[in-house]
């Protein structure tokens, strides 16, 4: 690394966390060389409708697609006060054949605006692969522990028992949600195509001399050559950013969908029952030696936050976009839409590498379900006492007695509970003595966990994955 760049603020985003991948999407280098794909794309569409260009022009213009003058493009930029025009002179420098056609007819938008839609669209086909593989790791890991009983819990208190691979299945439900959004809001992408100033496509009616349908055939085959199947019917000089809006709220539904899961995960690490994969050498803490800090979901917490609260940029943007355009969306834009994938693809990854390594400890759990699972049985007890003739309030009075003895010995002397112990040592048990321990076995507790486990998987999971099948493999790596 040049040390010059440390005296520069560099956004960890892309310096500390993003793949290279994510990060390219939203370089200069993509964003300038598709401007002049984009200006090829029109050269060659409006030749092919009569207008007078030449295959040498048009040849010029690919040969130097990737040749770009960044230091004269900067000074342009300087100068003209206008960054379009100053990548048209500079396309146009090494362009000369053709620097008099470049950008013919168009505004601004044409290639600001069409660019980003490219690559948002390649955004989402970056990130929506690595959400399967999540999914995909999470269903291993369900299909693994959907018998294994665990405490279950509402409002964090103990409640019913569950399976760690029906709790597995709860997270693996909203990351389904969250691909099917984010393939929804990739699939209703459509170009913005060839629609001048303010939308009316006047410029190009006036190049054609009247001619609608070749200004309609214009629009079509520079969007077919940009890779989309549509171009919006309407636009005013931009997209509308109603656009932007509904990319950032499935988005922003993703950060919060890692959020509860990583959130889940620093709840049952503090409990040891579950842990993120820990790296031989990693250390939690400087301080405190034995800790296992959860620092990848605590990561994801933290940036899934960010995430979340950057729907409010485009909310903002399109609400204030008067009439056919105003500029404050551009500086804006610049910023919230890199961000957000680029946060996203963090997100993923580590999410990816956190489910590759989940480490459940069977025996804490067991642990911890003996002490809550003596409470819940206790209405099973009473049924079977009543099966063998005892009356049902007499029992029920016999074990509350027994019940709020254990439960004191727990809260007040900070001991096992020992309800099992007394109802074995009460006379007035005798007739179910034996069938206790079967009545205590914590797989009956779990009702159809297991069975919704398989069917879930098999019938949700599987066909929303199926479209991803070449990019699962692929196995995460951080840098941490």
């Amino acid at each position: 690394m040049e040390r010059e760049s440390l005296k520069k603020y560099r956004s960890p985003l892309v310096a500390r966390y993003a793949s290279e991948e994510m990060a390219f999407n939203f370089s200069e280098q993509k964003k300038f060389t598709t401007w002049r794909r984009l200006w090829l794309y029109l050269a060659k569409a409006q030749q092919t409708l009569g207008l007078n260009i030449t295959d040498e022009q048009t040849s010029e213009m690919q040969a130097n697609i990737e040749n770009i003058d960044w230091d004269m493009a900067e000074e342009e930029e300087k100068r003209r006060r206008h960054d379009v025009m100053a990548h048209v002179h500079t396309f146009g420098q090494c362009c000369p054949k053709a620097s008099g056609i470049i950008h013919l007819g168009a505004t601004s938008c044409y290639v600001g605006d069409n660019t980003d839609l490219i690559v948002l669209r390649d955004a989402f086909n970056i990130v929506l692969p690595r959400l399967a593989r999540c999914i995909q790791r999470l269903s291993v890991f369900a299909e693994k522990n959907k018998n294994l009983a665990t405490l279950g819990f509402t409002h964090y208190q103990p409640a019913q028992l569950t399976t760690v691979g029906k709790r597995a299945c709860l997270w693996i439900s909203d990351l389904c949600m969250d691909l099917r959004n984010l393939t929804r809001a990739r699939d209703d992408l459509k170009f913005r195509g060839v629609k001048g100033t303010t939308g009316t496509q006047a410029s190009f009616l006036a190049l054609f001399e009247n001619n609608s349908e070749k200004v309609e055939m214009l629009d079509r085959l520079v969007t077919e050559m940009a890779g989309f199947k549509q171009a919006y019917k309407v636009t005013g000089q931009t997209y509308s950013r109603k656009v932007d809006v509904d990319i950032l709220s499935v988005l922003a539904g993703l950060g919060a969908t890692v959020h509860k899961i990583c959130s889940d995960i620093r709840l049952l690490a503090n409990l040891k029952e579950l842990e993120e994969p820990f790296e031989k050498l990693q250390i939690g803490s400087s301080a405190m030696p034995y800790k296992r800090n959860p620092m990848r979901s605590e990561r994801c917490c933290s940036l899934a936050r960010h995430l979340i609260t950057l729907i409010m940029d485009p909310l903002q943007t399109h609400s204030v976009q008067w009439f056919e355009r105003t500029l404050d969306d551009s500086a804006n834009r610049r910023i919230c839409l890199a961000e957000a994938f680029l946060t996203a693809d963090i997100l993923l990854s580590t999410l990816q590498n956190i489910s590759e390594g989940l480490v459940v400890y069977p025996k804490v759990i067991e642990r911890r379900i003996k002490q809550e699972l003596p409470f819940m049985a206790t209405e099973n007890i009473i049924m079977a006492m009543v099966k063998s003739g005892a009356s049902r309030q007499e029992c029920h009075e016999e074990i509350r007695k027994l019940s709020q003895e254990a439960a004191a010995v727990v809260k007040q002397q900070g001991g096992e509970n020992d309800l099992v112990t007394r109802i074995k040592a009460s006379s007035y048990f005798t007739p179910i003595h034996n069938s206790l321990d079967q009545m205590l076995d914590p797989s009956s507790f779990v009702g159809r966990s297991p069975e919704q486990v398989t069917k879930f998987l098999a019938e949700e999971v599987q066909p929303a994955l199926k479209p991803f099948a070449s990019f699962l493999d692929k196995i995460s790596e951080l840098n941490l």
